[in-house]
Formats: C-alpha cells, sequence, structure tokens
C-alpha cells in the first residue's frame, strides 16, 4: 500500500479520539498530583503540631532525613561523597535538642555535629577530604539546623492560646506560631504558583530558575499578607500589622531558599532531588522553602512578640 493509501486508513483509525490532556501545565508540575500530596503532608503536619508537638518534632526530624538522603545520592553521583553517618546523626539530634533544650542545646547539637564530621573523615583517605567535610557541615547547616528553628517554639512556650479556631482548648501558643509560619510558606507557594503559571512574564532569575517570575513574586506577597494578616489576627491574638511584617519576610525566606535549592540542583545537573513526592519531586524540593523560613519566622516572632 503506498503512503497516499495508507493516509486515508490512519485518519478512519484516529477519528473520534481526543488528545490525551497533559497533567502537567507550563509551570512544570502535574497539578492533581501535587494538590493531593500538599494537602495531605499539610493536614498531617498541622495535625501533629496541634495535638501532639513531639510528634510534630518527629515528622519534621523524619523529613530532614530524607531531605539529607536525597542530598546525600545527589552529590555521591557528583563525585563527592559525603559522610553521611555522623550527619545522619546530626540530623536526627538536631531537632530533638531544639524541643527539649532550647537555642543553647542546638547550637551545641550542630557544633558537635559538625565536629564529628571532622573525626570521621579524618579516620578515613585524605583524597576527596576537603570536598567531603565541607559537603557534610553544609548540609548539617541546610537542612536539620535551620529546619530546628520550627521546634524552638514549642520549647519555648509556656502560655496557652484560646484565640481563634480553638474556643476552650489549650493549646501552646509556639504551636500557632509555626502553624502560621507553615500557612504562609504554602501561601507563598500557592499564590506564586498560581500567579506565575497565569501572568508570569519577567524571569526573576533565569538562570537559576526560569520558571519563577516576578508576577509569581508579587502574587505570593499579596497571597501572604491575605493570610497573615488573619492568622494575626485570630490565631496569635496580634495587631494586623504584624500578620504584614510575617508575610513579607517569610515571602522572601522562602523565595531565597526555594532559589538557593535551584542553584544547587543546576550545580549538580538535576532537575529534582527525587521522585519520592508525585508532583513534587524530592523531599528537598519541599522543604527548600521552610528551612529558610523557619530562622526568619523564629526571629520575627522575638522582634513582635511585645505587639
Amino acid at each position: 500500500m503506498s503512503q497516499a493509501e495508507q493516509a486515508p486508513a490512519q485518519r478512519a483509525r484516529t477519528k473520534g479520539k481526543q488528545p490525551r490532556r497533559n497533567p502537567t501545565p507550563k509551570a512544570g508540575r502535574n497539578l492533581p498530583a501535587a494538590t493531593v500530596v500538599g494537602l495531605a503532608m499539610l493536614f498531617a503536619v498541622l495535625g501533629g503540631l496541634i495535638f501532639l508537638p513531639l510528634g510534630f518534632v518527629a515528622v519534621t526530624t523524619t523529613f530532614a532525613v530524607f531531605g539529607v538522603w536525597e542530598i546525600f545520592r545527589a552529590l555521591e553521583a557528583n563525585g563527592t561523597r559525603m559522610p553521611i553517618v555522623p550527619v545522619m546523626t546530626g540530623t536526627v539530634a538536631m531537632p530533638f535538642a531544639a524541643y527539649f533544650g532550647g537555642i543553647e542545646s542546638l547550637l551545641f547539637a550542630m557544633l558537635l555535629s559538625c565536629v564529628a564530621v571532622l573525626l570521621w573523615r579524618s579516620i578515613e583517605s585524605a583524597a576527596g577530604s576537603a570536598n567531603s567535610i565541607f559537603a557534610g557541615v553544609f548540609t548539617l547547616g541546610w537542612v536539620p539546623f535551620f529546619i530546628s528553628f520550627a521546634a524552638l517554639p514549642l520549647h519555648a512556650s509556656g502560655g496557652v492560646t484560646t484565640v481563634g479556631l480553638w474556643p476552650g482548648g489549650t493549646v501552646p501558643h509556639g504551636a500557632w506560631q509555626v502553624a502560621v509560619m507553615l500557612l504562609l510558606v504554602v501561601s507563598n507557594d500557592t499564590f506564586g504558583y498560581l500567579v506565575g503559571a497565569s501572568l508570569g512574564k519577567h524571569p526573576m532569575a533565569p538562570k537559576i530558575s526560569p520558571k519563577k517570575s516576578w508576577e509569581g513574586f508579587a502574587g505570593s506577597i499579596a497571597g501572604a499578607i491575605l493570610i497573615g494578616v488573619l492568622a494575626s489576627i485570630f490565631l496569635l491574638g496580634k495587631p494586623w500589622w504584624v500578620g504584614v511584617v510575617l508575610a513579607v519576610g517569610l515571602v522572601a525566606a522562602s523565595t531565597a531558599g526555594d532559589l538557593a535549592e535551584s542553584m544547587v540542583k543546576r550545580e549538580l545537573g538535576i532537575k529534582d532531588m527525587s521522585s519520592i513526592l508525585p508532583g513534587h519531586g524530592g523531599v528537598m524540593d519541599r522543604l527548600d522553602s521552610i528551612v529558610f523560613a523557619s530562622p526568619v519566622a523564629f526571629v520575627l516572632y522575638g522582634l513582635v512578640a511585645g505587639a
């Protein structure tokens, strides 16, 4: 059969077939999967935070462990072997040190973890030791140390609050602080995605993250301010302007965290840290904003404590 004769037959076979819909829009995500996974993670974390703070610390530690493991594998694929045993030990220890002992215990745990990395690497061969030590200390500071700041308000919280959505209950005030921080990080991501996917035309950092736009950043600021003002009044019992301060600070921190991880991935030549979370990529692709937002939130809460 000639090519001319094959064409009508091919059209007949394909007639009536609908084109397959692509669930991944131009912003680069499988939106349905990303939404389901994101909401499940948010409700699990917030539920543990309100009902069982120690469980929240355990969940946070678990996420940190997965994030560090992803970094370890990405670095190993690029020829840098991080001393995983002392790094993992520090990753598990730091959030619990922050929860039980406060900022002093967290700093001490970070120092011990760095020393452990140096000692562990000193008993191995000298080849590649500088890169290995740097990778270990960098990862300790980037993931477990930063994210442990989310546990500090739970240690420092001595009072309770019954404002907002929990009438008649006794929820530690620090738990609401962490919850608001998480809500603002999610708001940054959600509003930035919605506005950036539909209106984004001016890239913010095209060489690092081509899909992040200034329009999306403006959407993140506007959406986070709305959520921040409501959360400040109804959850924290603070003036409305506290929500504005928190929103602007945490959007800036979250964006910096996202760009920082994008820069690391670009340097390593990978798109996602892993594919463990459908629609999101790896655990670090979800923690990138939180690890930067946690210490910034801790500092901001301290500055506005008397408001």
